[in-house]
């Protein structure tokens, strides 16, 4: 038997991954409570401080998995997105092209809004934070924010191919129309809180539809 196939060689090559692959799980479990915490208190609240003690880690262990505040926020926005990602975009794809998916995504988009209203939206709070501020974390969110507004768009041109919207459908004013009742919806029942707010989204978002809507052209006489 080579030394290549022996055990004695697999269980060092498996005891030589075990820091490497502890030390991803740390680094998830930080991202994780980092996350938890910028919902709260906003990406800009985020120190390593105050995460080494949620996480009852030394200062300098934490930092040893980013090497700055600012990485840790980036570190932050990507695990946003790709929950977002889970949540509300890859769901909607098992929809039929066309005007089912678009549903799908505000459907799944809502579903996920309903519980931020209570713990918050990196991609809001975030805006407010850092709009006017240059930076990779401003580039990072801006990205993660406009891969979404893209797909938005895309899924409203598959609907005019599929003849479920008007031929003339501009497909960007269409998702600024949309993405505007988010961010109405969480202004008016996270800011004001203001009763009905999520149903009034709903209706707002089904009269958008209908406005860009391809008429249903009766079925000819048999």
């Amino acid at each position: 038997m080579s030394d290549a196939l022996s055990p004695a060689r697999l269980r060092r090559d498996t005891d030589s991954h075990k820091p490497l692959q502890k030390g991803r799980q740390t680094k998830a479990a930080i991202v994780d409570a980092a996350l938890g915490l910028a919902t709260q208190i906003g990406l800009e609240g985020l120190s390593i401080g105050a995460l080494a003690e949620v996480m009852q880690m030394s200062k300098s262990g934490v930092f040893a998995h980013f090497g700055s505040r600012e990485e840790l926020q980036i570190s932050v926005v990507r695990e946003y997105h790709a929950r977002f990602e889970e949540e509300v975009f890859f769901p909607a794809l098992a929809a039929p092209r066309g005007l089912p998916r678009l549903r799908a995504l505000f459907e799944n988009w809502m579903k996920r809004t309903s519980v931020e209203l209570d713990s918050g939206c990196i991609y809001i709070s975030g805006a407010v934070e850092f709009d006017d501020r240059p930076g990779p974390v401003r580039d990072a969110l801006a990205s993660s924010a406009n891969t979404w507004l893209d797909a938005m768009r895309r899924a409203v041109e598959l609907a005019v191919a599929e003849a479920h919207l008007l031929p003339q459908t501009d497909a960007t004013q269409m998702g600024f129309e949309i993405h505007a009742q988010i961010l109405a919806l969480h202004y008016e029942a996270r800011f004001l809180r203001s009763p009905g707010s999520v149903q009034r989204a709903v209706r707002a978002f089904d009269g958008i539809v209908l406005r860009f809507s391809a008429p249903v052209l009766p079925s000819p006489p048999r």
